[in-house]
């Protein structure tokens, strides 16, 4: 495992609380002695998440809150300290996070995981946010119903999914995390609890809170609560696949899927290297044939779903159809388990690049239809770096995963900040759904409109005062770091 900086400091940070073990008694009375490690008793997977190229920190103590009031003791402790705060779910993220501040303390969810209430009436899930998708899903499925945000983990949690924003392959049809929580409880910096929204669909009653804090990577307020908005499962799905010799041909093909009126429930890209590779790793035979595989470079996977078995086909044949004249190769139906495994294998496709050796990851987001320029300009800023970019995306929504092969770091950043701003200049983000944590803050605060940075600090004061809460992350690398909890 790469090496780990242990953070302490035991002078401590100015404040009511200013030692370290007057702050680790302080803890242990809100949460419990024994919800409070340090020392032997830090896991090192604390120190780290899924990241690329992130250091590892192990934070001076990590906290396991059951209750709300208990996380709001622990913010209390943190305002009165100055003490940096870094909230975790499952630790499955890619951007670094979740990872601690120097010196600071992470709050951990993985005692508030349950399964507060299913309101099938309002078709809505309450959820405490250290519950994973997994078994929200589990808990739902009996019941036909669905929370369609599936981002490819479904051990991550609903919190860390809430802090990132997270999206996934059903976006195309479903939207992204945004679009499914329609309220929330949270600790905001000060230590107090406010609830946003509820279980209703639409509010014009003032700011819309519940939206600042989704996607805010911890640095607006730590998420005890959730109201997820959940869909029926369709009873029905196929997978189809399509080989184009081109990857233009796959990003121009996109469009005119998504306008022809079938609502595609997954509509990926993915080009020939990030295809052969992950289904070698997954042990799949997708039956494409050697002549067809010889000619493709890029593949478009469809899956359609319906609760009408003749409705689905009747999708499948318009899309058939639809896909042979906009210049696929073939088009292939797959069998329900081959299709079910290519899905899997997709979702795992960071994983088998990571095995490679990947150096960095990309995943910004552009207007669908600007998707073949803009995969062309990277081709070409690859080509000159003389590095290896090649990857896949959710195409139906304009979101582009690439994996970056290229040792040298300096000559990484700077294809790096080529690929970031050649995003921002066809009129897209720097982060589609992974956020920008670590990994990504110097580009996004190099990037990013002066103006609107400004505007977010001022929102980031109005939260969190004292920028406790995840400091250096995101847009909170811009802001005034608190004692004990300095970024690097």
């Amino acid at each position: 495992m790469r090496g780990i900086a242990v953070a302490d400091n035991p002078d401590g940070p100015v404040g009511a609380l200013a030692s370290t073990t007057r702050i680790l008694t302080a803890l242990a009375n809100a949460v419990g002695a024994a919800n409070v490690h340090t020392g032997d008793t830090l896991s090192p997977d604390y120190a780290h998440d899924e990241g690329l190229g992130v250091e590892p920190v192990l934070p001076m103590a990590v906290v396991t809150p059951a209750s709300t009031s208990e996380v709001a003791s622990v913010v209390r402790i943190a305002y009165d300290a100055s003490l940096a705060l870094t909230a975790r779910g499952s630790g499955t993220g890619l951007s670094g996070a979740c990872i601690a501040s120097p010196g600071g303390v992470v709050v951990s969810f993985e005692r508030m995981n349950r399964l507060l209430d299913i309101d099938e009436g309002n078709a809505v899930a309450v959820v405490q946010p250290g519950l994973t998708l997994a078994m929200l899903d589990e808990a739902l499925a009996p019941r036909g119903l669905l929370y369609p945000v599936m981002p490819g983990e479904s051990s991550a949690s609903l919190g860390g999914n809430i802090a990132t924003n997270a999206g996934g392959m059903r976006a195309i049809k479903h939207g992204v995390t945004r679009h499914h929580v329609l309220g929330l409880e949270a600790v905001i910096g000060t230590g107090e609890t406010i609830r946003t929204g509820g279980r209703f669909v639409k509010s014009s009653a003032g700011y819309d809170l519940t939206q600042l804090i989704i996607g805010s990577e911890g640095t607006l307020g730590l998420v005890t609560e959730a109201t997820l908005k959940l869909q029926p499962r369709l009873g029905h799905a196929a997978t189809v696949l399509a080989p184009f010799t081109t990857l233009r041909g796959v990003s121009e093909a996109v469009p005119q899927i998504v306008a022809s009126g079938i609502g595609p429930a997954v509509l990926e890209y993915m080009d020939l290297l990030t295809l052969e590779s992950t289904t070698q790793a997954a042990g799949i035979d997708l039956g494409v044939p050697a002549d067809v595989r010889e000619h493709a470079l890029a593949f478009l996977v469809v899956v359609l779903e319906s609760n009408q078995p003749e409705r689905l086909d009747e999708d499948v044949e318009t899309l058939a159809s639809l896909l042979a004249s906009l210049g696929a190769l073939d088009v292939y139906v797959l069998p329900s388990a081959a299709g079910s495994q290519l899905i899997e294998a997709r979702e795992r496709a960071f994983f088998v690049a990571k095995a490679a050796g990947a150096d960095d990851l990309v995943d910004v987001v552009v207007p669908r239809a600007q998707m073949p320029d803009y995969l062309e300009r990277v081709e070409d800023l690859a080509r000159s770096d003389e590095a290896l970019v090649a990857g896949c995306g959710h195409a139906g929504d304009g979101n582009v995963h690439l994996s970056v092969f290229q040792p040298d770091s300096e000559r990484r950043h700077h294809l790096m900040q080529a690929i970031l701003a050649t995003g921002l200049d066809v009129g897209g983000a720097i982060s589609g759904e992974h956020g920008l944590g670590t990994a990504k803050r110097e580009y996004f605060l190099d990037l990013e409109d002066p103006i609107k940075l400004t505007l977010m600090r001022r929102i980031k004061s109005s939260f969190d005062p004292k920028g406790i809460l995840n400091p250096g992350k995101g847009m909170a690398a811009a802001m005034p770091v608190p004692p004990g909890g300095s970024a690097r």
